[in-house]
């Protein structure tokens, strides 16, 4: 523990001291580092889904400095300190969590989920929803909206009526094209989409984790598919269709597992 403590008072002395003596670390503001955050973060996740965990190590340090940032910035404009920041969390861990520091019994993990809405309820949060951010891609927006909506007992009972409910959105989009209203199309069109996240809830997949492996590997193939058409003497704009779809299928033969 003590090593751990050594190693991060380092890096919070050299935080101070970049911010000090370095010409660009002196510049940043809270509103220049929002969009460098945003980068790192998503980083780390290109490397959790890769399973890469020297990246991994390597992205949260990043994530690390940037958290001591904003800290040294918070003490310069008198708004909080770092010891502030940590003590935050951890009253609020062990606050959120008396079935550890408390005594209330829990008998599995929605008990817990359960119990931690309702304690935010407690402080002040007016809606079950308001700690959803609403910068987040609308993918995990929305599994983060239908697990919270879950903790007061707005969810379906098994994964067969949210399939039934997947379908009774698939016809209602049906029926706006054909009427052909765009607008109604879009909207349909987004139900849909909001019903498949849940029923992917039902089924324990992360809709955005499996989502991204689909982009990678339809990158990974198409790429494969142009690299072929080029050793053909050809670049994918002079062939047709038909010709495109054969090369794709010998693609995904030669990958039947990635």
């Amino acid at each position: 523990m003590q090593k751990i403590a050594d190693s991060f008072l380092r890096l919070v002395k050299i935080m101070d001291e970049l911010r000090e003596k370095c010409p660009w670390d002196k510049k940043q503001t809270i509103h220049t580092l929002r969009s460098m955050t945003l980068e790192e973060t998503y980083e780390l996740t290109d490397a959790i889904s890769d399973n890469d965990w020297k990246g991994i190590r390597e992205e949260l340090g990043d994530l690390l400095l940037h958290i001591l940032f904003y800290s040294k910035i918070g003490v310069e404009e008198e708004k909080f300190t770092l010891e502030e920041v940590i003590n935050g969390i951890s009253e609020k861990l062990i606050i959120r969590h008396p079935h550890i520091y408390g005594d209330v019994k829990v008998s599995d993990e929605e008990d817990v989920k359960r119990n931690w809405e309702r304690i935010k309820i407690k402080e002040g949060k007016k809606s079950v929803l308001s700690g959803v951010p609403p910068s987040l891609p609308a993918v995990v927006k929305a599994t983060r909206i239908q697990e919270k909506a879950k903790q007061v007992g707005f969810e379906w009972e098994n994964k067969e009526d949210v399939w039934k409910k997947v379908e009774e959105e698939m016809h209602e989009l049906q029926e706006a094209i054909s009427e052909k209203d765009q607008a109604h199309i879009e909207e349909e069109f987004g139900d849909v989409l909001f019903s498949l996240i849940n029923y992917a809830r039902f089924l324990q997949v992360d809709a955005e984790g499996v989502l991204e492996k689909t982009n990678k590997k339809f990158i990974r193939r198409f790429q494969q598919m142009e690299a072929i058409a080029t050793a053909s003497g050809k670049s994918l704009t002079e062939m047709n269709l038909e010709e495109m779809d054969a090369i794709w299928n010998k693609v995904k033969k030669q990958n039947t597992n990635t």
